[in-house]
């Protein structure tokens, strides 16, 4: 038979030092992320030396570039200044000269369908005359005829297609 004793024994867990530690497993983890973490800051402030160097040659060179950019500034306030009052002036020229032409412009909106139905009623006119039998013979006797007009080509029945 067996001893109760023993067996409760045979199922105890075997001393720490036979088995695997689980934190060694984290720890390495750890170690491994620490240094991960130290390569990148160390690129980190490689690039941010680096930036501060390319902000330092452009501070550098920027001020003599804003100088002359701020010396410049009051001219070119003043000339914007003059533009600007030209152009007022124009402005207030061209709305005088609108102000005065405008009883012109009255007049050609009610004198522009008075000429365009004369000039349509000449043309009636002129048509209505040309067609009276003997016009084309006294427009040539006198010279006052107009240009002939230009004979229509004939046209050549072999050039037509077939259907």
């Amino acid at each position: 038979m067996t001893n109760p004793r023993k067996r409760g024994r045979a199922e105890e867990p075997a001393p720490a030092q036979a088995r695997k530690v689980p934190g060694a497993e984290l720890l390495s983890a750890a170690q491994a992320a620490v240094g991960a973490a130290q390569t990148a800051a160390g690129q980190a402030i490689d690039a941010a030396q680096q930036t501060a160097g390319y902000a330092f040659d452009a501070a550098v060179r920027l001020p003599p570039a804003s100088a002359q950019l701020a010396a410049q500034l009051p001219d070119l306030v003043e000339n914007l200044s003059i533009a600007v009052d030209r152009l007022n002036s124009t402005i207030d020229r061209l709305d005088r000269t609108l102000a005065l032409a405008d009883p012109v412009f009255a007049t050609y909106d009610r004198l522009l369908p008075r000429l365009e139905a004369m000039i349509s009623l000449g043309e009636d006119v002129f048509g209505a005359v040309a067609k009276l039998p003997g016009v084309g013979l006294l427009g040539r006797i006198t010279g006052r005829g107009g240009e002939e007009p230009a004979p229509e080509p004939e046209s050549d029945k072999r050039g037509r297609r077939r259907r």
